[in-house]
C-alpha cells in the first residue's frame, strides 16, 4: 500500500507537490544568485579587508559602520543619491506618463513614437553620460550654444553660458535632467502597457455621461494606471538609488556630486578596501529594502 502510494504521489502528485517540484529549481537559483552574495557582503562589512599590502582579513566588529556614520563623505555621498532619487524618479515618471499617453493615441503612424521611446532606454547609461557631458560642456557644448542664440534673439533675458560642471548645483541639475531623459522612456514603456490594458468600453461610458477629457484622464485612466505607476516606480526609485554611470561620467568639482555607488566603487575598486566598500554597499541595500518595503505596504494598504 505505501508503494502504491509513493507511485501514485510520483505519477500523480498533488498541487502542492507539483508547486514545489517547480518551485524548487527557481529557490536554489535565487539561494545562488542573491541570497549568497548578499549574506558574504554582510559577512565582509565585519572585517577588515585591504587587498593592497598583502594584510589578512581581522576582525574589527561593527567599526567600519562606526566609521561610515563618522564619514563626512559617505553622508555627502547619500545626500547626493537622495536629491538624485527624489528628483529623478517623479519627473521620469512625469515624462514618461505624458510619453505613453502620446504613444497610446489612435493616430495612424504610431510607430515612430513607440520606437523612438526605446531609443534612449537601449542605450547603455555610460554612453548617455558621455553624451550628454559633451551636451553641458562649457564651450562647445550644445545647452550653451542654445543659451547664447537664445540671448542673442531675445537680449533683454541677460542669459549668459554656464561653466556646468564647476558647480556641484549646476552638475546635479545637468545629472537629473540626463537621468530623467533616459529614464522617462522606461516608465513610458510600462505605462503604456498599463494603459492598453483599460478598456475602450470605459471611455465610451464617460463621455456619453458628459465627461471631458481631463475628467476622463483623472477618474479613469490614472485610478486604474496606480499598479503600473507602482511597479514603474519601484523599478525606477531602486536603480535611482545605485545611480553610478551617468554621475561617474559627468562629474562635479572634487567629490560634491558623488553617489553612494561611486562611493562603493571608489572603496572597493581604487582603494582595494573591501571591507569599508562592503559596509557601505549594506547601507545601500538597507535602503533599497526600506525603499521596497514601502512600496509594498501602500500596496497591500491599497488593496484593503
Amino acid at each position: 500500500m505505501r508503494q502504491r502510494t509513493l507511485k501514485s504521489r510520483i505519477t500523480d502528485p498533488s498541487e502542492t507537490t507539483l508547486a514545489w517540484v517547480l518551485l524548487t529549481p527557481a529557490i536554489l537559483f535565487l539561494l545562488l544568485i542573491v541570497a549568497y552574495p548578499v549574506s558574504k557582503l554582510i559577512y565582509n562589512s565585519f572585517f577588515d579587508i585591504r587587498l593592497s599590502g598583502g594584510s589578512l582579513p581581522s576582525f574589527v566588529g561593527l567599526d567600519n559602520y562606526k566609521m561610515a556614520l563618522e564619514d563626512a563623505l559617505f553622508w555627502k555621498s547619500l545626500k547626493n543619491t537622495v536629491i538624485i532619487t527624489v528628483v529623478t524618479v517623479p519627473g521620469a515618471l512625469v515624462a514618461g506618463l505624458g510619453l505613453a499617453i502620446l504613444a497610446n493615441m489612435p493616430f495612424k503612424y504610431r510607430w515612430p513614437v513607440r520606437l523612438a521611446l526605446l531609443l534612449p532606454w537601449a542605450l547603455p547609461l555610460a554612453f548617455v553620460g558621455l553624451i550628454f557631458a559633451w551636451f553641458f560642456h562649457s564651450e562647445y557644448g550644445l545647452v550653451n550654444d542654445i543659451i547664447r542664440r537664445i540671448d542673442l534673439l531675445i537680449p533683454g533675458l541677460g542669459w549668459e553660458p554656464q561653466i556646468w560642471f564647476n558647480s556641484p548645483a549646476l552638475t546635479m541639475a545637468a545629472i537629473c535632467i540626463t537621468t530623467i531623459w533616459k529614464t522617462s522612456s522606461f516608465m513610458a514603456l510600462i505605462l503604456l502597457a498599463g494603459l492598453q490594458t483599460i478598456p475602450a468600453s470605459l471611455y465610451e461610458a464617460a463621455e456619453v455621461d458628459g465627461a471631458s477629457k481631463w475628467k476622463q484622464f483623472t477618474e479613469v485612466t490614472l485610478p486604474l494606471l496606480v499598479p503600473s505607476m507602482l511597479v514603474a516606480l519601484i523599478f525606477r526609485t531602486l536603480t535611482a538609488i545605485q545611480s553610478f554611470d551617468i554621475p561617474y561620467n559627468m562629474p562635479g568639482p572634487g567629490d560634491e556630486t558623488k553617489t553612494l555607488a561611486m562611493y562603493i566603487q571608489s572603496n572597493t575598486v581604487d582603494y582595494l578596501d573591501v571591507g569599508y566598500g562592503s559596509t557601505l554597499a549594506v547601507f545601500m541595500f538597507l535602503l533599497s529594502m526600506a525603499t521596497t518595503f514601502v512600496y509594498l505596504k501602500y500596496v497591500r494598504g491599497d488593496k484593503e
